[in-house]
């Protein structure tokens, strides 16, 4: 489906063909829902691979064939693709941070974005959170040194890599820090939102369709030139980003699909990713980017019932981004005190690690995280002052968001 740069006639028929305040609520929700989900698959993942045995040992080892553990066991095989929540994380996250924009300048084919307020606001919404997640990470991992023997996955804790981890320069001049290994991709949506302004100004040239484009030959150069010789760059994965971006831009215009011309080849794609990630990790994650890319509209159309399950997805979905950059050094934690770095036999305790990690995950939402997103309110506040009434009215909540 081609969408095309917005044009005055189109920013002035935005809400007649998109999308009402309670239709916009909904989305909000749904894509609060996919945070929560994707964050707690990742975590899930992590903890799986970290606190149990796995499912090739497990088979081979003797046990009760229908037990509730063996049961168990067996219903988590597909969490072997839970790296997929990674894709989905970048392609909200281009939706998220472009629809704001999108929408003023559809509105207003003059708008330029204010280049230095979004960069603050970035700053402020990542990097004190990031902080104190190095921080606990140093903690936990120097007590998990402790403890005979090490973690595999207890690595490099000295200050010069905690400082390339702040620059987000890990995977191009340092690893992740410490056990956190998954703060690699949090480097990756760095580097994306600084080049966030740059972007903004391409895609007013060239349109996004062909920015949609030029991404795509740039994801297979940087692919070619840096990810195969083992440096992470965002050059790599911006195309998963931007798809997120595209979709915002596609949704504004008031396009809409019929749900089985988006569902199927979602479904395809999503297969063929898990098919092809135990080859290719990188050609997976590109896979379930674009499912999830066509999965997106979908999300945002679909009216979900208030569930105590879906309040609860919802709810993970606000401290996600605590989830994300705690999880892994609190498993690590955990597996070398109570079990010395040997991987349990019995599923549930990854069941129960997982659910340790919510909790810490929470408290440092509320401690870290919710002071930050206070900050982020106020600091839109006093903008939304210095605005007339039609811009401010424009402020998106998803904005504040991770």
């Amino acid at each position: 489906m081609v969408v095309l740069l917005y044009c005055p006639q189109a920013g002035a028929s935005l809400y007649s063909g998109g999308q009402m305040n309670g239709e916009r609520d909904d989305s909000i929700r749904n894509v609060e829902m996919m945070r929560g989900i994707a964050a707690m698959v990742v975590a899930y993942f992590h903890c799986r691979v970290i606190a149990w045995v796995g499912i090739r040992h497990y088979s081979d080892m003797p046990h009760v064939a229908l037990s509730l553990d063996s049961v168990l066991a067996y219903l988590t095989i597909p969490m072997v693709w839970g790296a997929i929540g990674v894709p989905v994380f970048f392609v909200i996250s281009g939706y998220c941070i472009h629809r704001g924009h999108a929408e003023k300048l559809a509105r207003d084919p003059c708008y330029r974005l204010d280049a230095a307020d979004f960069l603050v606001r970035r700053f402020v919404r990542i990097y004190p959170v990031l902080l104190c997640a190095l921080l606990l990470t140093l903690a936990l991992d120097t007590v998990s040194l402790h403890f005979i023997p090490h973690n595999d996955r207890l690595r490099d804790l000295s200050l010069t890599t905690l400082v390339a981890n702040l620059m987000a320069l890990q995977g191009i001049a340092a690893p992740a820090f410490g056990s956190n290994g998954a703060l690699w991709t949090l480097a990756l949506e760095i580097q994306f939102y600084a080049l966030y302004p740059l972007l903004f100004a391409l895609q007013r040239r060239l349109g996004c369709n062909r920015t949609l484009a030029s991404i795509a030959v740039l994801n297979l150069v940087s692919y070619a030139l840096f990810e195969r010789r083992g440096i992470t760059l965002f050059a790599s994965y911006w195309l998963s980003w931007y798809l997120g971006a595209w979709i915002a831009q596609w949704q504004i215009a008031g396009k809409r699909a019929p749900a089985i011309r988006l569902a199927v080849p979602a479904a395809a794609l999503l297969a063929a990713g898990c098919v092809v990630s135990f080859d290719s990790q990188y050609s997976a994650f590109q896979l379930w980017a674009l499912a999830f890319a066509l999965f997106l509209p979908l999300v945002l159309q679909a009216r979900v019932g208030r569930s105590l399950l879906t309040r609860g997805f919802e709810k993970v979905g606000e401290f996600s981004y605590s989830l994300y950059v705690v999880h892994l050094p609190v498993f690590v934690l955990l597996v070398s005190w109570l079990f010395h770095s040997v991987k349990p036999d019995s599923i549930f305790v990854s069941f129960g690690f997982f659910a340790i990690a919510l909790l810490v995950a929470y408290v440092f939402h509320l401690l870290v995280e919710r002071p930050v997103l206070r900050l982020l309110r106020k600091m839109s506040s006093q903008r939304a002052r210095r605005m007339p009434a039609h811009s401010a009215a424009e402020l998106l909540p998803l904005d504040g968001r991770r």
